[in-house]
């Protein structure tokens, strides 16, 4: 039950992201945003271990797999994902990363023995798309090089991120959440700000609006800190193909935030694209979940 709170909370959490991201787009310059983003989560992080007393780690395959984890996860997922949604919507952003479980569920075939795929995952997989799909089916029409770029560059963004989900489980159920998230982090934001700041300019010098701020300060404390302290919580108390179905929750999400937030009608795409992925993740964890020992954060 508390993995399901968890899990839930998550895709409410992630669903809002994609808002802030397109707002801060608006004044911020993709790759340092994110760089920054990620600056200040760090700090937060490695407080939070100071106080809880946490033994970093020190041998050389923990630090190999968060600097490679780090760079999938953060680098590249976060750098092409920033990138990408400047020239499409927030909504064609999340229907591509939507395409995470997906990816996922191969990855997860040949790294985790106990999660193989099965006719009901991959039947659920693909009605989840599917669904997200029809959710945002009156925005897939794309025009133009750039958005089309834009498109390329989520659907790698997933490839990485759910190769480096399938990697922490894989190998570091050991560490704990907030050693990965700030581990992975620090390897992570490296090359966004490396890259970002000769190709974008000064931080100082940016158009810092208060909305800029309020999108920097949400994204870096609730959409990083909490969010992935709850992740890799749930990746060690959940299959890994079930923890990314989060991926095809969150559109749905995005569409009820632009009904309050933007006024935005709700559509029959939205009934239907919402039924369907829900069908999707039945599909998936209508098996017995997997009782694991309690970890407390």
């Amino acid at each position: 039950m508390k993995a399901r709170l968890v899990w839930l909370l998550l895709c409410g959490i992630w669903g809002s992201t994609w808002l802030f991201i397109k707002l801060g787009l608006a004044d911020l310059p993709p790759l340092t945003f994110a760089g920054i983003r990620f600056v200040i989560a760090c700090s937060i992080l490695f407080t939070i271990i100071r106080l809880r007393r946490l033994r970093l780690p020190r041998t050389r395959a923990d630090l190999t797999l968060l600097a490679i984890t780090g760079v999938l996860a953060f680098s590249l997922n976060y750098g092409l994902l920033f990138w990408g949604e400047q020239y499409i919507s927030s909504g064609l952003a999340a229907l591509l990363q939507a395409t995470i479980p997906a990816f996922g569920l191969v990855i997860a075939h040949f790294y985790l023995p106990g999660e193989r795929m099965t006719v009901a995952r991959i039947a659920g997989v693909v009605l989840g798309v599917c669904g997200v799909g029809v959710v945002f089916s009156n925005q897939l029409a794309v025009a133009g090089g750039k958005a089309l770029a834009g498109c390329v560059a989520l659907v790698f963004s997933s490839l990485f991120v759910a190769y480096s989900n399938v990697l922490v489980k894989a190998r570091g159920k050991h560490l704990d959440p907030a050693i990965l998230a700030a581990g992975q982090m620090v390897f992570g934001l490296m090359p966004l700000l490396i890259i970002g700041i000769p190709l974008e300019g000064n931080p100082f010098e940016f158009h810092w609006t208060m909305m800029a701020l309020v999108a920097l300060f949400y994204l870096a404390v609730v959409g990083s800190v909490i969010a992935f302290l709850l992740y890799y919580w749930l990746m060690r108390n959940m299959d890994v193909t079930k923890s990314m179905l989060i991926a095809l929750v969150t559109p749905v999400v995005a569409v009820m935030l632009g009904m309050i937030v933007l006024n935005e009608e709700i559509s029959w795409r939205t009934i239907v694209g919402g039924a369907m992925i829900m069908s999707g993740i039945g599909f998936i964890v209508a098996q017995r979940w997997k009782k694991n020992r309690p970890i407390i954060l």
